[in-house]
């Protein structure tokens, strides 16, 4: 069965409700629109973080929730890797520490462990990064550890909360031809959360564009970029 991440959901919300239907298989979806449109509130459900008021989502045709069925897995249940936009990297482990947290909440044992993480920190450029805190880490720095302490877990899909916003400009530009790299490689859903086009432009290969809780656009990127009055109304309002 294809790796396809789909999803019916209704969320009430403060002063709409979000109301999405959609699906993913491999490779990068952009979720894109204007502050406060549900776009971090769509990848908490799919994390589990948030239960849905009502409707469904299902990873390779299996229920992670359906209202109708009294389905509702939580997230530790749930093999998702998960990045939040300030990257909750726990302060007071190492680098070492933090990816390798996932595996020893699931019991993998000392030896495996200590393997998938020297793997994961090589294929990430942070090796030698492996005996420092998360508070001497740059920011590039910190987004790359945040994003194999999600990796290392060998997730059935991604979820990225704006990866990129708390980077200046020339390291953005460089973690995002790394990311792309990276998740190129991936042969799972990954859902990345932005406001920037140019995220989309060189990260993702669909896009949906939530605005006030509604999808108003779902395709290719190519697509999107030919509609420029779509783009000016729907999204700039960043």
């Amino acid at each position: 069965m294809r790796n396809i991440l789909a999803f019916d959901i209704h969320v009430p919300l403060s002063s709409f409700s979000l109301v999405v239907k959609g699906e993913a298989g491999r490779g990068v979806t952009a979720v894109l629109g204007p502050s406060g449109s549900g776009k971090t509130t769509l990848l908490r459900c799919l994390a589990g973080l948030t239960r849905p008021a009502a409707g469904w989502i299902r990873f390779r045709g299996r229920d992670l929730f359906s209202s109708a069925d009294g389905v509702f897995i939580p997230p530790e249940r749930r093999n998702v890797g998960y990045v939040p936009q300030q990257y909750a990297l726990f302060p007071r482990l190492t680098v070492f520490g933090n990816v390798e947290y996932g595996l020893k909440a699931r019991k993998v044992p000392a030896r495996q462990r200590h393997s998938h993480v020297q793997n994961m920190l090589k294929k990430m450029g942070i090796e030698r990064l492996a005996s420092r805190t998360p508070g001497s880490l740059s920011g590039g720095e910190a987004q790359r550890v945040a994003l194999a302490r999600a990796m290392v877990l060998n997730p059935d899909y991604i979820l990225l909360d704006e990866p990129l916003a708390a980077l200046d400009p020339q390291t953005k530009q460089h973690i995002r031809e790394f990311l792309r790299s990276v998740l190129k490689e991936a042969s799972c859903p990954v859902f990345c959360v932005t406001h920037d086009l140019g995220d989309v432009r060189q990260l993702a290969d669909r896009v949906m564009v939530l605005r006030q809780g509604r999808m108003v656009f779902e395709g290719r990127v190519e697509e999107l970029e030919k509609e420029d009055s779509f783009v000016s109304s729907h999204i700039s309002q960043t």
